[in-house]
């Protein structure tokens, strides 16, 4: 009773794509014919309408437990790579350990290697773009991620592009 195409439809475009997101339907039809044809196509759980909210609640919870958890992918550049899973980084046999805002702005870094990044843009993705941190908070972060990036020796991968932002890239350049 989908706008453009039915529910089933959707299911099975989504299974078909080898999509395993978790699906719990809500239906009007209550009919036994539908339930089953629901389950076999691919849905986690069926629910008829009307319902009670708890009960809604426990069935999300429900198949939420039986879905893998997804871990995000390692964002690398050259030998350095991110751990989000362990909020760490890897450079060759080093792993250091980042905190919550090292990791954002590293991983904000990683998914524009190559680029200049704005310190405005840092700022908004490390603390929120209403906030009024200065770029003397910036620096003092960036310059902590540079000394777990960079051990004597190493090829610098964290730039300052002066007076515009950081970048991660190789080279002096």
């Amino acid at each position: 009773m989908l706008p453009l195409m039915d529910g089933l439809t959707v299911l099975r475009r989504l299974r078909a794509a080898r999509l395993n997101t978790p699906v719990l339907i809500v239906s009007a039809r209550d009919g036994g014919t539908d339930i089953v044809q629901a389950l076999d196509f691919g849905a986690d759980d069926y629910l008829t309408k009307p319902f009670e909210l708890d009960i809604l609640l426990a069935r999300v919870r429900a198949v939420a437990r039986r879905a893998p958890a997804s871990q995000p992918a390692d964002l690398t550049f050259a030998d350095l790579r991110l751990n989000p899973g362990a909020y760490q980084l890897h450079r060759g046999d080093r792993i250091a350990s980042l905190t919550r805002t090292e990791y954002v702005l590293l991983e904000a870094l990683l998914r524009r290697a190559g680029n200049v990044v704005p310190r405005e843009v840092l700022i908004g993705e490390g603390w929120g773009e209403e906030s009024d941190v200065s770029d003397a908070n910036l620096y003092f972060f960036v310059r902590a991620l540079r000394a777990k990036i960079t051990q004597p020796g190493e090829t610098e991968l964290l730039h300052t592009v002066r007076g515009v932002g950081y970048s991660i890239r190789s080279g002096d350049c």
